[in-house]
C-alpha cells in the first residue's frame, strides 16, 4: 500500500506562494492514484492563479476521461489545461503572459507512469542513490545538454530560472512522457526548483536517508531547502510503499 505525504511553503524571500500541489491514493478516472506539483509564473496573482486551474483542470478531465491508459489520459488532460490557461490569460489582461510547470504521476504496482512541462522534477530514489527521471525544460539545462556549460556552472547561472515549456506558453503544449520500472524499496520525490535549487542531488539523497518516514523526510527537505536561503516556494511529494 503506497505511502504519502505532501507539502508546499512559501519559502525565505518570496510573498506568495506560487506552487500548487495535488496527492490523491485513490483512483481518479480510470487512474489508480494521481500526484500532481505545479510551479505557476506571472506577476501578481498570476503565477499562483495559473498553477492552481493547471492542476484543477488536470484533475476534473482525468476523472472524466474515457481513456484507459495513464499516458493517454495525462496527455489529454494537461493539452486540456494548457487551452484553458491560454484562454483565462487571453480574456484577463492582469492574467497576461501567465503559465505554469506540471509535473505529474500514476503508480501502480511496479509502474510508473510520469509526465512533465517545465523544471519541476520527478526522481526515483532508493538505497542504491537517486535519480532524475524529468528532463528540465529550461534554458540552461539546454546548454548543459549542448556541452556549452558544465553541471556546476548551470547552478549558479544567472538565467538558470528560464523555462523553455510551460503550460499557457503556446496553443499546444508538448509535454515529456516517461514510464518507469519500480523495485521495492523505491521512493518518489517530486518537487519544485524552490528545493532543487537550495540543494544538490546528494544532499536530497542524504536526506531521504536519514529521516524515519516520509513525513519526517518531506519536512526535513523544505527545511533543508530554507536554510539554504529559500529563495522560492517549496513543494514536495514523497510515495513510498512500492511493492
Amino acid at each position: 500500500m503506497l505511502k504519502t505525504f505532501s507539502i508546499t511553503d512559501i519559502g525565505k524571500k518570496r510573498k506568495l506562494n506560487q506552487d500548487f500541489v495535488y496527492s490523491s491514493e485513490r483512483p481518479v478516472g480510470s487512474l489508480a492514484n494521481l500526484f500532481l506539483v505545479a510551479d505557476g509564473m506571472g506577476g501578481h496573482n498570476a503565477g499562483d492563479y495559473a498553477s492552481r486551474v493547471a492542476v484543477e483542470t488536470i484533475v476534473e478531465k482525468a476523472a472524466a476521461s474515457s481513456e484507459t491508459e495513464p499516458i493517454r489520459i495525462l496527455e489529454e488532460a494537461i493539452q486540456a489545461a494548457n487551452t484553458l490557461v491560454r484562454r483565462r490569460a487571453a480574456r484577463f489582461s492582469w492574467l497576461e503572459g501567465m503559465g505554469t510547470t506540471v509535473v505529474a504521476a500514476v503508480c501502480e504496482g511496479n509502474s510508473l507512469w510520469v509526465a512533465n512541462v517545465g523544471d519541476s522534477r520527478l526522481y526515483v530514489a532508493n538505497d542504491k542513490g537517486i535519480r532524475q527521471i524529468t528532463k528540465d525544460h529550461s534554458w540552461v539545462e539546454e546548454m548543459v545538454r549542448r556541452g556549452e556549460i558544465d553541471r556546476e556552472a548551470a547552478r549558479n547561472h544567472a538565467n538558470k530560472n528560464i523555462i523553455t515549456r510551460a503550460v499557457g506558453a503556446e496553443d499546444t503544449v508538448n509535454v515529456d512522457f516517461f514510464t518507469v520500472r519500480l523495485e521495492e524499496g523505491d521512493e518518489i520525490l517530486m518537487c519544485t526548483d524552490g528545493l532543487t535549487n537550495m540543494l544538490e542531488d546528494e544532499e536530497i539523497r542524504m536526506i531521504l536517508e536519514g529521516a524515519r518516514d516520509i513525513v519526517e523526510k518531506a519536512q526535513a527537505l523544505v527545511k533543508a531547502a530554507n536554510e539554504h536561503g529559500g529563495r522560492d516556494n517549496i513543494s514536495v511529494i514523497l510515495i513510498a510503499g512500492v511493492k
